[in-house]
């Protein structure tokens, strides 16, 4: 992206944002809550339209192309919820067909293995718990396989247990699909494990860039998590 920005009436969320991110990377996008991590992401996938600036993904312009990559990226936040009514198989095969996934039912039953959803399967998505919806949201992301997966808080709500289960599996499957990985999170352990670059957002722009490693002696900081902290303190963030 390029110069990108995003204002809402007099304010902006992002201002003049510019970055790069390699295919097959694995890259953390953090800052305070107001840093402007979600609304850049909502752009990344073309859920909003930029103010000023240019977003490029997969090769193509987003969101005037939107369409040309719809089937190569995914996107799971446990802040989003599936229709309620609807079983988790049931919301699964809407997505799988949705993406047009050949096989659709062995991709289910794949997902549902390593992600052990298999107890609740034909349960209403309305009834699960709050770690349960989690992992079926993911399960909804890795439905296509997508080139570039983007996660919201991927371990959030999740038992100690599930969560380094989620994190060897996203390892996994980054590694094995060559796959992209832009992650946010607060959790920043998570990001150690997961991300060899890390972005840090300040009031919409870019504050800092490096990996976690870099980060902590360019700061002077005994880890990550004193970094941000720096950082959000800094700007004021009401984290």
């Amino acid at each position: 992206m390029s110069g990108l920005a995003k204002r809402f009436g007099a304010g902006s969320a992002v201002r003049d944002l510019s970055f790069s991110v390699a295919r097959g990377a694995r890259v953390a996008l953090l800052g305070a809550n107001g840093a402007g991590k979600t609304t850049t992401i909502a752009m990344i996938l073309g859920l909003l339209e930029p103010s000023a600036g240019s977003i490029r993904v997969l090769g193509a312009e987003v969101p005037a192309q939107r369409h040309r990559i719809l089937a190569r990226v995914n996107f799971s936040s446990p802040y989003l919820d599936l229709p309620a009514r609807l079983t988790v198989r049931q919301n699964l095969q809407v997505y799988a067909r949705l993406y047009g996934v050949r096989d659709a039912r062995g991709r289910l039953r794949e997902l549902a293995s390593e992600l052990r959803l298999e107890a609740f399967l034909d349960r209403p998505t309305g009834r699960l718990s709050a770690g349960q919806k989690t992992r079926v949201m993911l399960a909804k992301a890795l439905v296509n396989r997508p080139e570039l997966l983007v996660l919201d808080e991927p371990t959030a709500s999740l038992d100690p247990d599930n969560a380094d289960r989620l994190r060897s599996y996203l390892d996994r499957y980054a590694a094995e699909s060559g796959a992209t990985l832009f992650l946010a999170s607060h959790n920043m352990a998570e990001v150690e494990r997961l991300c060899e670059e890390v972005l840090l957002l300040e009031k919409g722009r870019l504050a800092a860039r490096g990996s976690p490693t870099e980060l902590v002696r360019r700061f002077g900081r005994r880890n990550l998590e004193e970094v941000f902290l720096q950082i959000a303190r800094q700007g004021g963030g009401d984290d």
